[in-house]
């Protein structure tokens, strides 16, 4: 039988994260009866579901940050935080595998004792040039892919110290950290590996009010994100499923 892959998301808003849950389907290679979607902004994770008995997980983004002081966050965003994080534990331990999208590389630097901040790293909405790293040459999700590739970026926050034992496989100019790896299973990515530019064009109307950019450059930005073509982060998911499906 058929190990089904968990998609855990924390997108409260429906437009978002049901574009996200099609585009992790599509980019995956991942038909809906393989996995277990929980969107933790309205449901836990069931009750009994053991981890080890996935194929794998795989968490969104999301417009919460990590490194917001506790009084800052929303209800909704506590909740959702503090759902994500209680499953690390068990995922790191175990080294079960984990695929975190933007803010699921929050939370995993978070649960590994690293340093997420703002201000630093942050990245506008739109593409950005990515690089391999020599880890990242050599890891089975990249080994072969080019050098230097694009990916679509976005956000507030990011790895200001890398956690202890994490091992760093991507990166970019304006943003250090942008993939990393924890013992051989365990991985989180800054870019969404999972978005295309009509996605992001989406997104960018959603969360115009949300500080990632002046509201008024939201035209030109959807403009840039529509001439994107991204091709390695797609691959990045396709084979992370590929490898534990």
């Amino acid at each position: 039988m058929t190990r089904p892959f968990l998609i855990l998301q924390l997108r409260p808003e429906d437009e978002a994260a049901d574009e996200e849950f099609a585009d992790i389907l599509a980019r995956g290679g991942l038909s809906a009866d393989r996995v277990i979607r929980v969107r933790l902004d309205q449901d836990p994770v069931p009750e009994g579901l053991d981890l080890a008995t996935l194929a794998g997980i795989i968490t969104g983004g999301g417009p919460g940050c990590v490194s917001d002081p506790p009084e800052a966050k929303s209800h909704i965003e506590a909740r959702v935080e503090a759902a994500a994080l209680a499953l690390m534990p068990q995922i790191c331990k175990d080294d079960l595998p984990f695929m975190g999208c933007c803010y699921g590389l929050g939370v995993l630097t978070a649960h590994l004792g690293g340093r997420m901040g703002q201000g630093r790293y942050g990245e506008p909405v739109g593409g950005v040039d990515c690089a391999l790293t020599e880890a990242g040459r050599a890891d089975p999700l990249l080994a072969g892919q080019p050098e230097t590739f694009r990916a679509l970026v976005g956000h507030k926050e990011a790895v200001e110290e890398l956690p202890p034992g994490a091992v760093s496989l991507v990166t970019s100019a304006p943003c250090p950290v942008q993939m990393i790896r924890y013992k051989s299973n365990v991985y989180a990515t800054q870019f969404h590996p999972e978005a295309t530019g009509e996605s992001f064009v989406t997104r960018i109307r959603i969360y115009r009010d949300k500080g990632y950019f002046p509201p008024e450059q939201a035209d030109a930005l959807s403009e840039a994100c529509r001439k994107e073509r991204v091709s390695v982060p797609p691959e990045v998911l396709r084979r992370f499923v590929a490898r534990y499906g």
